[in-house]
């Protein structure tokens, strides 16, 4: 599929009809979905395994201060500890030939992502994070925006291989805690510290700070 003719059927659907668009989506390399998210201008592009494709809208103001703030938070843990690379919400990850994903935030472990080719660095990298962060938004298009939309997608990226999922619910000041084989954790109010567990170890996250 050419990506030109995928947009012009793109463009008037997500406009008019929300997130999902059917179509033959597996087959689209790198350099397509790149090309149609540059097209797309506000909207990032993640690709499932039945063929279609999320529209992610972009952020409102909030969600993107507290997006800013944790990958900032991120980062300085990863730069003292060394071992591992944090990545933002404009990465797209390829967990399999069909599915792309772009979580708000993602830690990857050192020795993993320099494992990869030059090309598989600069495109979208071949693997799973093993840390990803999702925050809930008043845009989010995934079903009507709720909580009980959002937690498969928790559960599918423990499904590819992520060892810690957190989804931050701002508005309800709750955060879910997805762990391997465990059911996840709820946690009401933001008056504690999250912890990066045996995943980020010492990485800590006040969540009093991003009210």
């Amino acid at each position: 599929m050419q990506p030109l003719a995928t947009l012009q059927t793109l463009l008037p659907l997500v406009e008019t009809e929300g997130f999902l668009v059917c179509g033959p989506v597996a087959g689209l390399t790198d350099e397509a979905l790149l090309e149609l998210e540059q097209a797309l201008g506000a909207y990032r592009i993640e690709t499932n395994a039945d063929n279609t494709l999320n529209i992610v809208g972009g952020t409102g103001g909030r969600t993107g201060r507290i997006n800013a703030l944790i990958t900032r938070l991120l980062v300085n843990w990863a730069e003292a500890a060394g071992t591992g690379y944090v990545f933002d919400s404009s990465t797209n990850f390829r967990f399999s030939p069909a599915v792309v994903r772009s979580p708000d935030a993602a830690w990857v472990r050192k020795e993993r992502f320099d494992a990869l080719t030059t090309a598989q660095q600069e495109g979208f990298p071949p693997l799973c994070p093993d840390f990803v962060l999702e925050i809930r938004s008043k845009s989010d298009r995934i079903g009507d925006g709720s909580i009980r939309d959002l937690l498969p997608k928790m559960e599918e990226y423990l499904a590819f291989g992520v060892r810690l999922a957190w989804l931050l619910d701002p508005i309800e000041q709750t955060v879910y805690i997805h762990r391997p084989g465990q059911p996840h954790e709820v946690v009401t109010g933001f008056d504690r510290t999250l912890s990066g567990e045996d995943v980020l170890p010492g990485f800590e996250l006040p969540l009093s700070s991003i009210k």
